[in-house]
């Protein structure tokens, strides 16, 4: 069961009661405001092309085409992530390809998705409802939100979101969702921009936004994406550090216009640039992610002008209900029973206490129940999880189950239920610091939930991967350049093995779908040098197959800096499954002087120049005897 592009998730609903959030992730369109102001919006266009698609549900339509809105809505998605890897600056999003990109109908629903983030794309609808909800929409405008608590994973993942609107609009500006000839939409944007503001100097243009002539225009789609910016404020360089409240690991972004009318609020950006480290990155960075949603704006409305939008919104439609078809196709193969898998992390970086997360999987016919009662409460560390994380680790694991190449859209969650308690690591409460829940506990969650599956289907589920995604930050002053750099990296690790083929070595599992830095990319970016890169050897658990082995990856500064790790399966090792050996624990090692020293799996150190920071990543678990 292959990871790596088996990341096309979705939500659904959230109903609130004493105790937990259940999601029943078809209906998670939006909140209750945004539910009630479309019921009072009875002459909405795109509410009318919905209950017609709606009303059609039993009529019949041909496959062929189905097919090919699949490939052209996925198309979007893709090269709108092709964009914004061209044209980011940091390594990060260009060389690691930290980002994920979908699109949405015009009631918010995911229709497609780029073969990108898992973790990313599982939770960007709960944060494009978010974003609907805070903030009325028009054309040329750019929500953006980084808030765990609103829709947000992590404080470094920012999401933008817009609307794509019917042309002659007369949105002004660069023109999100104004017709362009093919091929002028990256030059256009890239030249407005740069006139809008400069990097020495931003202008507000709050008394000369251009107003769009239509009344209450309503949008075609949704288009969004989310990166992970290296650096978004707060205590450590890269944002990744040890804080023990959401208030110290970075800036905080509720949803808010970024751009408004076509036009880039520059009291908003030059507000974004001053909490932040190595702000010319930055913003060029969100320049990259604003003109990768012009290029999916651009292709949608092409769609539109060839096929028509009712057309173009029925088959949509029909993504979703196949979509959801597929997955119950697929639970309806699973053995109906309650099936529990619990797993732990090592600690929380603040007390030497494991953190236990348990999955309860109960299957009744076509429909899925995951209750993660029995967890423990939230922790004073930052590996909390919000409840995005959890529904976007479940729908990864049953989007694996399907196997076949189905439409990643709304649908898939349909038929599966999330209950997640409040309050507890799987769904924190606000002030909770969730650094490391995004990245460290959503591959938890994935080992429970695949721990409690294999009992039900021994014949697919591998071993446990690496658990752990190996949050390595550096930051400091690089006097190449006089400004600061902020290095953020995810280290790979060993697969799990299947039950019938070896587990992968050095690859990115699970809720990671990223690559490496290279290392004449990383040298050229900041002043460290890679010491070494190579495969852990053994380190894979042993079995009738074997666990794929993790890496060494030696990482020298050059200068003096500041460096954070994020971190696990340091002291609890990846599970073997059928009396398969469990993969090798991780080990982490600051090397000064040549003297080694090793060092906990969570927290965060000074470097002198010249110093070593080697990281040793787990293997993956054995596979049968």
């Amino acid at each position: 069961m292959r990871n790596e592009r088996s990341d096309k998730r979705d939500t659904g609903t959230r109903r609130r009661g004493d105790t937990a959030i259940k999601h029943v992730a078809a209906k998670r369109v939006a909140s209750s405001k945004r539910e009630t102001s479309q019921r009072k919006s009875s002459k909405r266009k795109t509410a009318k092309r919905v209950r017609v698609a709606s009303s059609k549900r039993g009529a019949a339509f041909d496959p062929t085409t189905l097919e090919i809105y699949r490939a052209l809505y996925t198309s979007v998605a893709e090269e709108m992530g092709v964009a914004l890897k061209r044209t980011a600056f940091s390594p990060n999003i260009k060389e690691r390809r930290d980002y994920s990109c979908a699109v949405f109908d015009a009631e918010g629903r995911v229709i497609a998705q780029g073969d990108h983030m898992p973790v990313h794309l599982g939770s960007m609808p709960m944060a494009v409802a978010a974003a609907l909800e805070a903030v009325e929409l028009g054309p040329g405008d750019i929500v953006a939100l980084n808030d765990p608590f609103a829709g947000g994973t992590h404080l470094p993942d920012v999401t933008l979101v817009a609307g794509v609107y019917e042309q002659g609009t007369g949105i002004g500006g660069w023109g999100l969702g104004k017709k362009k000839q093919r091929g002028s939409s990256s030059e256009s944007h890239s030249n407005t921009l740069h006139q809008s503001y400069s990097n020495a100097h931003y202008q507000s243009h709050s008394n000369t936004l251009p107003q769009p002539p239509t009344p209450n225009p309503q949008p075609l789609f949704f288009v969004a994406n989310r990166a992970h910016h290296a650096d978004i404020g707060g205590a450590s360089p890269g944002s990744m550090g040890m804080a023990t409240d959401i208030y110290g690991e970075g800036l905080r972004l509720p949803p808010v216009r970024l751009v408004r009318g076509g036009l880039v609020d520059a009291e908003m950006m030059r507000l974004l640039l001053a909490n932040v480290r190595g702000a010319a990155e930055r913003r060029a960075d969100f320049e990259a992610q604003i003109g990768s949603l012009q290029t999916g704006a651009t292709r949608l409305l092409e769609i539109v002008e060839r096929r028509g939008a009712r057309e173009a919104d029925e088959y949509a439609l029909r993504l979703i209900e196949y979509s959801e078809r597929m997955m119950r196709c697929a639970i309806s193969e699973i053995p109906d029973g309650v099936y529990v898998g619990e797993d732990w992390l090592d600690d929380d970086g603040v007390a030497p206490v494991e953190v236990k997360i348990r999955a309860r999987v109960t299957i009744a016919g076509e429909e899925a129940r995951v209750d993660f009662s029995g967890s423990s409460k939230q922790v004073a560390g930052a590996i909390n999880a919000v409840e995005a994380i959890t529904v976007s680790a479940v729908s990864y694991v049953f989007r694996c189950l399907v196997g076949a190449d189905v439409p990643a859209s709304a649908g898939l969650m349909m038929p599966v239920e999330v209950v997640a308690p409040r309050g507890t690591i799987v769904n924190a409460a606000h002030p909770a610091p969730v650094a490391g829940g995004n990245v460290e506990t959503s591959q938890r969650i994935v080992d429970a939930i695949l721990r409690a599956l294999a009992q039900a289907l021994p014949q697919k589920i591998p071993a446990a991967s690496q658990g752990t995604m190996n949050n390595l930050t550096i930051g400091g002053f690089d006097p190449r350049n006089n400004t600061e750099f902020a290095y953020y990296e995810t280290i790979a690790g060993g697969m799990g093995a299947r039950p019938n083929l070896d587990g992968m070595s050095a690859v990115h599992t699970h809720m990671t779908n990223s690559l490496n830095t290279p290392a004449e990319a990383l040298e050229y970016a900041y002043p460290l040098r890679v010491r070494a890169y190579r495969i852990r050897a053994n380190s894979g658990g042993r079995g009738r197959m074997r666990g794929g082995c993790g890496v060494v990856r030696e990482i020298e500064t050059l200068v003096p800096a500041r460096m954070s790790l994020l971190a696990d399966r340091r002291r609890r090792a990846p599970y073997g499954l059928d009396g398969g050996e469990d993969g090798q624990r991780g080990r982490d090692t600051i090397i000064h002087k040549q003297r080694a020293r090793r060092i906990a799996s969570k927290g965060s150190w000074p470097l002198a120049a010249g110093d070593i920071v080697r990281i040793e990543t787990p293997g993956g678990g054995g596979h049968g005897k």
